[in-house]
């Protein structure tokens, strides 16, 4: 056969990309980052190849080299990756070079090829995904080793199966197709689809694509565990943590690599972690899925209305805990961590539930102030032969802002000066929920029937170091100093509509889509207009907008209540000042903005 798809070589099927830059400048791309063309085509049975994890999401210093050097030691045939080398999420390209520079130096390393493919932390934008082609190549690919044929593909920037862009499925049905004569096919990605789709029953048109082509295999990444399962004959793995924040999950495996051989016999599979093999079917998707239930839904704590205050007296929650055994009695202890200043009574309490069954207990909670952090409930669940789930669960708060009505609407000119403008929020906390870090900060916000009138002030006590450089509409200003909201005009399952502003006016916003109070996709070509005003002071600037309600889910009412969040981020101290804690997207865990 004559394969001619090389990752970097620019002879894919996407077209001849590296032929537009300089030859000895791919070339030295190349020797640092990718294998060059025609290495492993020659290869025959037995094949031996090593599959590596997440670098990054919180990643550990020191633990990719290492797993790194053991692959070196173990000398496989050549390594695929499956995302996430980077931490990315900036918008400084200085600092992406950094990264990729470093990431050159642990890749170094290796002295077989090794194909990548990105994952969210590798391109995240347009200016990521131009730095990506330059430093490493197409972000989707195919290439051949022996009688294998591998196709890589792009999923970081997509969160669904059902937001996959159909360029990249055209390809993949043409590559596909092109090569159906391949003794093996393997597909490498990023984003693990599977586990939400086929592993549950639910349609995939990737996997669709995938049985009606042959594909064999498929590797993918991102969730930083070990888990996999076999469907209409092809073998799934997600590949856990190579570096990347995690917990050992369900099987206790870490931080570990998969080592795959490929033979007369077919494809066996395998992770490693500190020279020991697990079984590859340790734990199969459909446990993983009910680990991740039971972890998000076994235990559930009623959440408090604190309203205004920042203090709570004699306040009271109470804690459901599930069995989802049908056949044996649950036996823990719920144990409270009582942070900041609150107590909580009783502060440890064992339960007995019978299989099947749920069991209801009440606290009583109280604090003088601050409000964060929040205490924190954990307990150990049983899983029967495999290592119990840890679940903590922090206390749950729901605070109250208001929006003044507007008689006469606010001059949009950054200065705050209307009388609309005096109700201040002023209380505020870091994302991992202790007192506030940053300089001074406060929000207002006003209505009328036709717009949200929202207003900040941000003190800076170095205003020479203020961060705004975005001018065009959806930079990279998260990165920068600004003020963020998260509306949602519908409550509980309308879309929230998360909206930044730099001190410079400059917006970043996108609508995100929401099913049962979490966050189920993202739109990031929602647009909003908004009229800006941004005054600088001495110490200070002063942020105020006017967003028409008219392009918001408001459903016509304007006088109710919104679920929202807000925050201003300090780029000089690298903090934040939140308000409703933790800050994300599911408006599960948001407060409400009453209109007054």
């Amino acid at each position: 056969m004559d394969k001619k798809k090389k990752p970097g070589s620019g002879t894919s099927r996407r077209g001849s990309y590296c032929l537009t830059m300089a030859v000895l400048s791919c070339l030295v791309l190349l020797a640092v980052f990718g294998p060059a063309a025609g290495q492993t085509e020659g290869l025959r049975l037995p094949i031996r190849f090593a599959v590596i994890g997440d670098r990054t999401g919180g990643h550990e210093p020191g633990i990719h080299g290492e797993i790194m050097m053991e692959i070196e030691r173990m000398k496989p045939d050549f390594v695929v990756g499956v995302g996430d080398m980077i931490e990315g999420y900036t918008g400084d390209i200085g600092t992406i070079e950094e990264e990729w520079k470093q990431y050159a130096a642990l890749a170094g390393s290796l002295s077989m090829p090794f194909y990548k493919v990105p994952g969210n932390h590798d391109i995240w934008d347009s200016t990521a995904a131009e730095v990506y082609r330059r430093r490493i190549g197409e972000p989707y690919y195919s290439f051949d080793a022996g009688p294998i044929h591998f196709v890589t593909l792009d999923t970081g920037r997509w969160a669904t199966v059902t937001s996959f862009p159909q360029e990249q499925v055209d390809w993949l049905k043409s590559d596909l197709e092109e090569n159906r004569d391949a003794e093996h096919t393997v597909v490498i990605h990023h984003i693990p689809y599977w586990v939400e789709t086929v592993a549950k029953g639910k349609p995939d048109p990737l996997h669709d694509i995938f049985v009606a082509n042959g594909v064999d295999a498929v590797f993918t990444g991102h969730y930083h565990v070990y888990f996999s399962g076999r469907y209409d004959g092809i073998v799934y793995t997600g590949v856990g943590s190579s570096g990347g924040g995690c917990d050992p999950g369900l099987t206790g495996l870490e931080y570990h690599f998969v080592w795959v051989t490929v033979d007369n016999d077919g494809i066996s599979i395998a992770p490693i972690k500190m020279g020991s093999v697990l079984p590859w079917d340790e734990v199969t998707a459909e446990t993983f899925n009910l680990a991740a239930e039971i972890a998000e839904e076994a235990v559930s704590i009623e959440k408090i209305r604190v309203g205004r205050a920042i203090s709570v007296e004699r306040g009271e929650t109470a804690v459901t805990v599930e069995n989802y055994s049908a056949d044996s009695t649950l036996i823990g202890t719920l144990e409270w961590e009582e942070q900041g200043a609150w107590t909580v009574r009783p502060k440890r309490l064992p339960i007995e539930i019978a299989p099947g069954a749920s069991h209801r207990v009440e606290f009583k909670v109280e604090t003088p102030g601050p409000l964060y952090p929040v205490p924190v409930l954990s307990m150990e669940y049983p899983m029967e032969n495999l290592k119990g789930i840890d679940i903590e669960a922090p206390l749950g708060l729901i605070r109250t802002a208001y929006a003044v009505r507007a008689e006469t609407a606010p001059k949009i000119d950054g200065r705050l000066t209307e009388t609309v403008w005096e109700n201040r929020v002023t209380s505020l906390y870091t994302g991992d929920g202790f007192t506030e870090t940053a300089d001074s900060t406060s929000f207002s916000f006003a209505w009328d029937e036709t717009n949200l009138y929202v207003g900040a002030v941000c003190v800076e006590q170095d205003m020479a170091s203020l961060a705004a450089t975005f001018q065009q509409h959806d930079g990279a200003i998260y990165g920068e100093d600004c003020v963020g909201f998260f509306f949602q005009p519908n409550v509980p399952d309308g879309p929230v509509y998360q909206i930044y502003f730099n001190p410079l006016g400059t917006a970043f916003d996108q609508k995100i889509l929401v099913e049962e109070g979490r966050s189920s996709d993202v739109d990031p070509a929602w647009n909003g207009i908004y009229d800006v005003s941004v005054s600088r002071g001495p110490d200070r600037w002063v942020f105020e907008a006017r967003i028409p309600l008219d392009q918001l889910d408001t459903q016509g009412q304007y006088e109710k209540t919104w679920a929202v969040n807000f925050r201003r981020k300090q780029k000089r101290l690298e903090t934040s000042a939140d308000w409703q804690v933790p800050i994300g997207y599911d408006p599960i865990d948001y407060g409400y903005l009453i209109m007054q």
